[in-house]
């Protein structure tokens, strides 16, 4: 069996393949896209890969220097001090300390529904977000088994994995409606010019590129979702590890799973970053879809108690 530094090694060298496959499925959209509005000429093929490239350098860029105050902002997190929540702050020092890793920023959530998530792009530019209502619902062993949740996260590297492919995601599905939206604004001006040659070539070539624009975000997204859920159990197991107490973590997320109270600032956008997903949660949904952002809840209570 894999040990954990092992485990955490994998995730990382996960990290950047997935992102170079997310890029190459980018300048494959790109090109086709280009090659297709061209009617066949591949110099737009290579001006639309590069066109997506750098969409996805931009997109890239921009997460890595400003998403995570994008993501808190749009939660309505505000920061907070060691003097307006001093238990709070104890907990995940000790926690952060437990890791190795520095003391991350501490962000406070005014919603009574409980949860918590990371966020950031490394160990040295961290900050957990918190709510109002899990520091109301949780005893101290239960909020100490969430903030170890989420100072694995951080120590695994997941927030970066998080952030990046979040915007990986969102720019694929991005070009791939701006295309097909192009097509049917367009109908008509292609239509006039249907005439002027290209024939089966052109079509195949249209075809591709539409088959593309409409796989390609399904794609991503499953191959997002599917990674996502397996950082889910490693962050539960290293979290166990740092508290040796792992029924203190299975019994914050049934409390959490088992609140109805809806979280408002909660959206698909950042309904994966949860400890426990705060959307998919209210359906009551049992079982694992290929839709789901976490592993069942059950499943993650089960293995978290036959580690006691």
């Amino acid at each position: 069996m894999a040990s954990m530094h092992d485990l955490v090694r994998n995730n990382q060298r996960n990290t950047w393949i997935l992102i170079i496959v997310f890029l190459v499925l980018l300048t494959a959209l790109g090109l086709a896209i280009g090659a297709a509005i061209g009617r066949g000429d591949w110099t737009s093929g290579l001006i639309g890969a590069g066109v997506a490239g750098t969409v996805a350098f931009f997109m890239v860029l921009f997460g890595f220097l400003g998403g995570d105050r994008a993501i808190l902002g749009m939660s309505g997190a505000r920061q907070i001090e060691h003097k307006d929540n001093p238990r709070l702050f104890n907990v995940v020092e000790e926690m952060s300390i437990a890791a190795g890793i520095p003391m991350p920023k501490v962000y406070l959530i005014d919603d009574s529904a409980p949860n918590a998530f990371a966020t950031g792009r490394d160990p040295e530019h961290a900050s957990v977000a918190i709510t109002t209502g899990l520091l109301d619902k949780l005893n101290r062993d239960e909020l100490q088994g969430v903030m170890a949740h989420e100072m694995s996260h951080v120590k695994n590297y997941d927030i970066k994995f998080a952030m990046l492919m979040a915007i990986l995601v969102g720019t694929v599905a991005l070009l791939s409606d701006v295309f097909l939206r192009s097509l049917w604004y367009g109908r008509r001006g292609r239509r006039r010019s249907s005439g002027k040659g290209g024939g089966l070539a052109q079509l195949i070539i249209l075809l591709a590129a539409i088959l593309l624009a409409i796989i390609a975000p399904i794609l991503a997204k499953i191959i997002q979702l599917a990674v996502s859920r397996q950082r889910e159990y490693l962050a539960d197991a290293s979290a166990a590890e740092l508290t040796r107490l792992p029924e203190g973590l299975a019994s914050a997320l049934a409390k959490i799973n088992a609140d109805r109270e809806p979280l408002e600032v909660a959206n698909r956008a950042t309904q994966h970053l949860y400890i426990v997903n705060p959307i998919m949660k209210l359906k009551g949904k049992k079982g694992l879809s290929m839709w789901d952002t976490h592993p069942p809840i059950e499943e993650r209570i089960q293995r978290l108690l036959a580690m006691k």
